[in-house]
């Protein structure tokens, strides 16, 4: 049975640009944006051009740096913002202006003080008007997990009349529960029978933790696009993590049957390189990319790891382009003592594999910090 085909959206370069203290330069833009290239993203939204003069030139020098994904732009619904999407994305093999606007209560009268009326003709208008100015036209619901899905459904007809070729249902408060997005998407999508003829899309944020979780449950009920950013970074507590989607999907593809055209194996380098860019440290228990994603200190776990991976790993590290550790402390092995310092060049055994594991641990209880080489000194003298 073939697998279904979904597209990867990564905003790192705008949504996850837009987390507290992240200002990439054009150039830094650019490189990043090279290296989603060959991570394999689809659409690589490039960033706000209208926001600033340096977010204009990031999103130019995004466009004229890249070839085969498509760049957007995002943009509101004014005129302004349009054109300037549309001067910036100019050199782009394939431009896309992602068009948003609230249709939640809150938004809609606390935000943008309009009637459901005026945000409905706001839409229409704002995506023909985009529509004549680049290759494809993306719009979203903004907070539509808040909002009526009839209302929604009323929205999505109107744009797609209008030229949209991609509609995004987000969760941008990270508000939804993961059973109750994927009805969320089902009614609507019942609703608008327009819907099946474009490119369905989920966007999720983590105020909840549940940004991935609510992501697969869109991609599960038909989502053909799915947004996120590397590291999970963003606004607030951040975007749907582009890693452990990809990763999750791919493990469990027996389940979801759904791929991308993602090169795994170059996550971690990606990974390196929007951290070092951002100066945004990635946790390490972060899954995926920490630093302890793929580290095995506790001597059972150990154990089992030299015995066979499989027993506490559900993916191969070189997958995503890193490798298997099974760092020493005060809960490691004698197994896995003795493979460090056979690595090292000792080969240790009976009395003195005994000295030799006591002292260490001796020495890890304490918190010491205390390297095998220092270590092998103490036992010899």
């Amino acid at each position: 049975m073939s697998h279904r085909r979904i597209q990867v959206f990564d905003t790192t370069l705008r949504d996850g640009e837009q987390s507290p203290g992240i200002a990439l330069q054009p150039h830094e833009k650019a490189e990043i944006a090279e290296q989603l290239v060959r991570l394999g993203v689809d659409v690589i939204e490039a960033g706000f051009a209208a926001a600033s003069p340096g977010d204009f030139e990031g999103v130019r020098a995004v466009a004229g740096a890249v070839e085969a994904p498509v760049v957007a732009s995002f943009a509101r619904t004014r005129e302004e913002d349009i054109d300037a999407a549309a001067e910036a994305l100019a050199g782009a093999r394939r431009s896309r202006i992602h068009i948003a606007l609230g249709t939640s209560p809150v938004h809609m009268e606390h935000k943008l003080g309009l009637e459901p009326k005026e945000i409905l003709e706001l839409a229409r208008r704002a995506v023909a008007y985009a529509a004549a100015r680049v290759d494809e036209v993306e719009f979203s619901c903004e907070d539509a997990t808040r909002s009526d899905a009839a209302f929604v459904a009323r929205v999505c007809r109107a744009v797609i009349r209008a030229g949209a070729g991609v509609v995004n249902l987000p969760d941008t408060v990270g508000y939804a529960l993961p059973a109750q997005y994927a009805s969320f998407i089902d009614d609507v999508r019942r609703r608008c029978p327009e819907l099946r003829t474009v490119t369905l899309s989920v966007h999720c944020h983590n105020d909840l933790g549940l940004a991935v979780a609510n992501s697969l449950a869109g991609i599960e009920v038909g989502a053909q696009q799915v947004e996120c950013t590397v590291n999970g970074i963003g606004e607030r507590a951040g975007n749907a993590s582009l890693e452990e989607i990809v990763m999750a999907l791919s493990v469990r593809a027996e389940h979801f049957k759904i791929e991308t055209g993602v090169n795994t194996a170059e996550i971690a380098a990606t990974s390196r390189l929007v951290s070092e860019r951002t100066g945004y440290v990635v946790q390490p228990n972060k899954a995926v990319v920490g630093a302890n994603a793929f580290a095995h200190e506790a001597g059972i776990h150990q154990d089992g790891m030299l015995k066979d991976e499989r027993t506490y790993q559900i993916m191969n590290p070189s997958d995503v382009g890193v490798r298997m550790t099974l760092p020493l402390g005060k809960h490691s092995g004698r197994h896995a003592f003795a493979r460090a310092c056979a690595e090292r060049g000792v080969s240790l055994a009976g009395k003195e594999l005994d000295g030799a594991f006591r002292r260490f641990k001796e020495r890890a209880d304490a918190g010491g910090d205390l390297t095998l080489e220092e270590l092998f000194l103490e036992v010899k003298t």
